[in-house]
């Protein structure tokens, strides 16, 4: 269950945090004070225990509010994740209580990587050896949680001398990199999200997160995805309960609620199983098929919200939080990986395997 101070200051908030309207600067506070950002992590590392599926629960809980403000939560706990992953501990230990206390952002760069990792796209930032550590060249196309008052990103970073792709932590004040205004994006608008330009950025070595991004990379993979798939979780599950709230006055929708949410349920603890066994570091195909899963039961529970609130969802009056779902489950089929890409990654596998 959420801090109950939060979940109301979501519901209030929900609205503008979608449109842009509520000061991004004010999400990462609330979710630190309401707790959120330690749920999953080891007390001795300032976190209050439990492990990733505690984690997942909360954020969908967080989803079930506002989609915009679960973003800004995942890639805050993706880059924690990236910390606990990382062989370098005195850069854990420097940067993992402002980023449990929010009051530094962490920013998850590897959506690019992530790509890379499955042959789909190239590296986009270049680094180029110095005596005290890289110059780095690129650009990172969408990276949200760039919080203007401090943040810090992880980017995938490739060599110019050839070698192992390296995991770098990139902090905000360094001369050369360039935050862009936020993206115009249909919702999701108080999430931090914008491009970084990176030109002749000077990194010393006590950044670096992991020395070889293929080994990095399939270890986070089920953390960044997994946590990724918080955001279908939540949002199907309100606008499923939605459509519960409307069974008075449309009992036919009685069974396929039912049926969805039996679907929904059973895709959320093959995916809670798979994270606690470790599954997925050696089968990812598995992880592609329950987030496809459940993005899909994301757009079904949606789409009969709309059935069950009826011509109701299209007055402003009364159908503004189903219209907000309805953009919230657009984003959820495109956020990197997007289906298609997992999908063709699937394909890709299957004829190899043949």
């Amino acid at each position: 269950m959420l801090d109950t101070q939060l979940s109301q200051w979501l519901d209030a908030q929900a609205q503008a945090l979608d449109l842009g309207q509520c000061d991004p600067q004010s999400v990462l506070a609330q979710l630190a004070a309401g707790g959120v950002l330690r749920i999953g992590i080891d007390q001795d590392l300032g976190g209050s225990g439990g492990d990733l599926t505690d984690t997942l629960e909360a954020m969908a809980e967080v989803a079930s509010h506002s989609l915009a403000a679960a973003f800004v939560c995942w890639g805050q706990r993706a880059f924690i994740e990236y910390l606990l992953h990382s062989p370098n501990q005195a850069l854990r230990e420097r940067l993992l209580p402002a980023l449990l206390s929010g009051e530094l952002a962490g920013a998850t760069g590897l959506s690019n990587a992530m790509k890379f990792l499955s042959g789909i796209e190239a590296l986009q930032v270049r680094a180029r050896d110095q005596e005290y550590g890289w110059s780095l060249n690129g650009r990172l196309h969408w990276v949200t949680n760039l919080r203007r008052s401090g943040f810090v990103v992880a980017a995938a970073v490739e060599r110019e001398e050839g070698g192992a792709p390296l995991i770098l932590a990139i902090p905000d004040a360094l001369p050369g990199l360039q935050r862009s205004d936020d993206l115009q994006l249909m919702g999701l608008q108080s999430s931090n999200t914008a491009a970084l330009d990176l030109e002749q950025v000077q990194l010393t070595r006590d950044w670096l997160l992991h020395d070889d991004a293929r080994v990095f990379l399939p270890a986070v993979r089920p953390g960044f995805l997994g946590l990724q798939c918080a955001l279908s979780i939540g949002l199907a599950r309100r606008a499923l309960a939605e459509v519960e709230s409307h069974l008075g006055e449309r009992s036919i929708l009685q069974e396929p609620l039912q049926q969805q949410r039996q679907a929904l349920e059973q895709s959320v603890t093959e995916l809670k199983a798979g994270l606690l066994d470790g599954r997925f570091l050696s089968q990812p195909a598995a992880l592609f098929r329950v987030r496809i899963a459940l993005a899909e039961a994301t757009a079904s529970a949606v789409q009969l919200e709309l059935q069950a609130s009826g011509g109701k969802a299209y007055l402003c009056e009364h159908g503004s939080g189903f219209a907000r779902r309805w953009r919230e489950s657009a984003f959820v089929p495109i956020v990197t990986p997007s289906l298609v890409q997992l999908r063709a990654e699937l394909q890709r596998q299957a004829r190899n395997a043949a």
